[in-house]
């Protein structure tokens, strides 16, 4: 019976584990390309996390994304040219975003 009982524990603790990570949203980080507010797209041209004086929101990658805004909550509206962060997941070939920060016009760091 304790054998059995610490089994469904251990098997509770990695489904609860395991679970939260399965659903864990992917973050990008870049300038605003396009934003397109009819269709609810967005087209980032994404940065990699290699920050420094010159580049202090990372250096351009040359990859471009295309992410669905549609059901994203989203802070300040973006502009071409913002810089962007943006929390996402993959649906087959599609980004699908869920939260969309314009650090441009939020940066704390800013004096």
């Amino acid at each position: 019976m304790k054998k059995k009982a610490i089994f469904y524990f251990v098997s509770l603790i990695l489904v609860f584990a395991f679970g939260g990570y399965a659903s864990a949203d992917e973050v990008a980080q870049g300038k605003c390309i396009s934003y397109d507010m009819e269709k609810k797209t967005l087209t980032l041209d994404e940065y990699d996390l290699n920050f420094s004086q010159e580049f202090k929101y990372g250096h351009p990658t040359g990859k471009q994304a295309v992410y669905d805004l549609a059901s994203a909550k989203i802070g300040i509206l973006p502009a071409v040219g913002d810089i962007l962060r943006i929390a996402y997941q993959v649906k087959g070939d599609q980004r699908i975003a869920s939260k969309l920060m314009n650090v441009t016009k939020q940066d704390l760091t800013k004096k």
